[in-house]
């Protein structure tokens, strides 16, 4: 708590992406160029304190029945893997793919999902899968995420269109303008084998993910 009486900035529902991506991109220069040092630490303090303010039910407000099923073809998609470079999932043809949907970066349970993943990556090289990670924060915001994590796989920014993959999937929380946590593991030939809708506010693991993949066709 930054003093006693101190009071968390609210998100605000409609803006939470642009507030987020704003505040960790000027928390990212300072820390990049070595400005000021504790006021970078009092911009992700703040940030922390109002992530937690920012109140939300755990389940999940998309409905099971909307998310992609196994036996869908995945919807192609063409989404910034970095400022100005796009990436399409057809340029992953011939190989597993998992998508990651979740919520934002910088959040505490997205940042313990993805830091997870990251650490077990290797797990999903061995069945020659391409883990892909999918919010609506920015290619900015992605980047600086990538960069103060270490993260060896891509984020891609379903930045504008707002969610526009992420409705094409089922995977779209319209009452809060975020992505949900959602699993898929995709085929070689493009079809999604496995899905999986978390709780908003609960780490899916990876376990699913594993079993997913040992199962596919070969």
């Amino acid at each position: 708590m930054i003093g006693r009486k101190a009071k968390a900035l609210p998100i605000f529902r409609n803006g939470d992406c642009f507030f987020r991506c704003i505040l960790q991109q000027f928390t990212f220069y300072l820390q990049k160029n070595k400005v000021e040092g504790r006021l970078a630490s009092i911009c992700l303090k703040t940030h922390s304190l109002s992530e937690r303010n920012y109140t939300m039910s755990n389940a999940p407000v998309t409905e099971l029945n909307t998310l992609l099923t196994p036996g869908t073809k995945a919807p192609e998609f063409n989404l910034q893997k970095a400022p100005h470079e796009p990436f399409s999932l057809s340029e992953l043809h011939g190989k597993p793919v998992v998508l990651a949907f979740y919520p934002a970066d910088w959040s505490p349970t997205c940042g313990d999902q993805i830091g997870l993943y990251n650490e077990i990556l290797p797990e999903f090289e061995k069945f020659g899968a391409e883990l892909l990670g999918i919010s609506v924060d920015g290619p900015w915001c992605h980047k600086a995420f990538i960069e103060t994590r270490k993260l060896k796989f891509k984020l891609l920014a379903d930045f504008e269109p707002k969610g526009l993959v992420a409705r094409e999937y089922g995977a779209y929380r319209t009452v809060d303008g975020i992505s949900e946590r959602a699993l898929f593991v995709i085929d070689k030939y493009g079809v999604i084998q496995w899905s999986y809708l978390s709780p908003i506010r609960t780490n899916p693991g990876a376990d699913g993910i594993l079993e997913a993949l040992e199962k596919l066709p070969k």
